[in-house]
């Protein structure tokens, strides 16, 4: 699995610090160097409809974001395509966000876009071009383990821009042939080495938003959506229930909630309520108070195992839930041919269906999998 490459890589542009710095970065290091920017979403194709803004600003791959890009590969003096992936990004990212929240799931948009087009697509674009490899701006590292015969994904040196939780569902393929050249440097180190080479983008801020919400109000997107293609928003109106059963108000729909959601549910109470639980059979939300939101076990489908070709026994990993969760010690083992049974050492608030649950040892990725 470990083989030899030519000198020719793809670099993944997106126009902001991170990506830019790495083409300067392997430009000095001597590699033949194409730019690639994937075009997923045209940031002005809902604007104005069902209260969306006229003017969408996108901060990530936006129109300005690629004029940035190209202006990055003009001054390191390599060549830059612009590849229309539009059509992939709707069927594979944009449609199943939306069918997700719809079901009463809180999906991960950045890992169905990593794990389904970014490298799927990227690398086949390098090869049609002679690139046996690409890179990316990507907080991570990955090396070959020649004693497991496996490549590892691990944690990086700034461990809060760590994106390894996006990237659990890399497979052995594309982590071999991935470059994550920030993956030991901190990102005031990346900016001084882009301010070095003179890039423009060196001050520019870092994207925040999901690329094709604008202001991250999802309900407005999926309300804009469904009425641009023709499609009624789904009945999903049903009644709030406490963890006892009593109905204490309605809602007008499941899309509107997710696990944990502590503000906007419409009914009033004494004590703060969350939402413990949504039903998209019967339409139903759970609410009740901060304890009923702690959870001790979660389980996962569709697996993707990196550090190990499979589990075979219970294991130690510490598990994270969310992005912005701090990973917490549990053991993981089996508990179908497809599922994995996660038992918490403490209980974790909001374990949320539709997200991803990534587990480590160490700075390792072992795998991960969606949460059920």
């Amino acid at each position: 699995m470990h083989e030899t490459f030519n000198n020719t890589v793809a670099v993944a542009m997106s126009g902001g610090v991170d990506s830019s710095t790495v083409a300067a970065m392997l430009k000095d290091e001597g590699y033949e160097l194409v730019g690639l920017t994937l075009q997923l979403w045209n940031q002005r194709r809902l604007a104005g409809r069902e209260g969306m803004p006229a003017e969408v600003q996108g901060r990530c791959c936006s129109i300005d974001d690629v004029y940035d890009a190209r202006r990055v590969a003009e001054a390191l003096n390599i060549p830059y395509y612009l590849i229309n992936e539009q059509e992939r990004f709707e069927l594979d990212v944009v449609r199943p966000f939306v069918s997700e929240y719809l079901a009463g799931r809180t999906p991960i948009p950045c890992s169905l876009c990593n794990n389904h087009l970014k490298f799927d697509q990227l690398l086949v674009r390098a090869r049609q071009i002679g690139a046996d490899r690409i890179a990316t701006g990507h907080y991570a590292r990955n090396e070959y383990d020649p004693q497991r015969n496996r490549w590892i994904l691990k944690r990086p040196a700034d461990l809060s821009k760590d994106q390894t939780y996006f990237l659990f569902g890399l497979t052995q393929e594309q982590l071999s042939r991935t470059l994550f050249p920030l993956g030991g440097f901190t990102k005031p180190e990346v900016r001084d080495i882009a301010r070095r080479h003179q890039l423009a983008i060196a001050v520019k801020p870092d994207s925040q938003e999901i690329c094709f919400i604008p202001g991250g109000d999802y309900k407005r997107f999926i309300d804009a959506y469904l009425d641009e293609q023709g499609e009624a928003m789904p009945d999903t109106s049903g009644e709030l229930v406490s963890t006892s059963g009593e109905v204490i108000g309605h809602h007008q729909g499941i899309h509107n909630f997710t696990v944990g959601q502590r503000k906007g549910l419409g009914v009033s109470s004494p004590r703060p309520l969350y939402v413990i639980q949504i039903d998209s059979v019967t339409h139903r939300v759970t609410v009740g108070g901060e304890p009923e939101t702690m959870s001790r076990t979660l389980r996962a489908r569709d697996l993707n195992w990196i550090s190990v070709p499979s589990l075979e026994a219970p294991m130690r990993v510490k598990a994270k839930i969310r992005h912005r969760h701090e990973p917490a010690w549990a053991t993981i083992e089996m508990c179908g041919p497809a599922e994995v049974l996660t038992t918490f050492d403490q209980p974790q608030r909001a374990v949320t269906p539709g997200q991803a649950v990534v587990f480590y040892d160490g700075d390792e990725v072992v795998g991960g999998g969606w949460i059920v």
